[in-house]
């Protein structure tokens, strides 16, 4: 009898100490202490409707999307990308997410994920710097660019992966199921992005 509640105790003791470790991967919401935008990393497109107060960072060290609106900080997402390898895009089908200045230009639901936003990968500047990449001699000659990168949810059931920092897109930016309906449902078209390494 008190080796099965000790044995009881043991597994008790160790799912908590399991779960302790287990990221919480909830959205960050404002406070009314707004934190102001970092003007040096946020590169302010204009945006599609003089509406739209958002603006998005995407940093990929930290694995957070931030959002921020004419005050400030808005909210945080926990994100994971394609490749444990978090370097700026090279080429298509190297699973990496590119670095620069981006803006939403598609809202669409997904078959596999869902709530989708769509961006304007590759645009002029991206386009700039993978011919100087191939000029250079950086990439193979047959190389391409890529493209269809955006933010999107995990697929329903796999919001573990955010948790685990399990990346597992081809180069797209992936947000849980449910917190993807969330942004979502706010961010307009036109919204800029900014992907930063630090």
């Amino acid at each position: 009898m008190k080796s099965l509640k000790l044995y009881i105790f043991l597994l008790v003791v160790v799912s908590f100490a399991m779960t302790a470790f287990i990221p919480a991967g909830k959205i960050k919401r404002h406070s009314s202490r707004r934190i102001p935008i970092d003007k040096t990393i946020l590169h302010l497109t204009t945006s599609d409707s003089i509406d739209n107060p958002y603006s998005i960072i995407v940093y990929k060290n930290t694995y957070e999307l931030k959002v921020f609106d004419d005050q400030g900080w808005y909210a945080t997402y926990p994100v994971v990308f394609g490749s444990k390898d978090l370097g700026d895009k090279m080429r298509e089908g190297d699973k990496r997410t590119p670095d620069g200045n981006f803006k939403v230009i598609l809202k669409k639901i997904n078959p596999d994920w869902g709530p989708e936003l769509l961006l304007d990968y590759p645009n002029p500047a991206a386009y700039e710097k993978f011919n100087e990449r191939k000029a250079k001699g950086l990439l193979p000659k047959g190389a391409k660019i890529g493209g269809g990168i955006a933010i999107h949810a995990t697929r329903p059931k796999e919001e573990w992966t955010v948790d685990y920092y399990y990346n597992w897109t081809d180069g797209c930016i992936s947000v849980k199921y449910t917190e993807m309906q969330d942004l979502y449902s706010y961010i307009p078209v036109g919204t800029p992005v900014t992907i930063v390494e630090q």
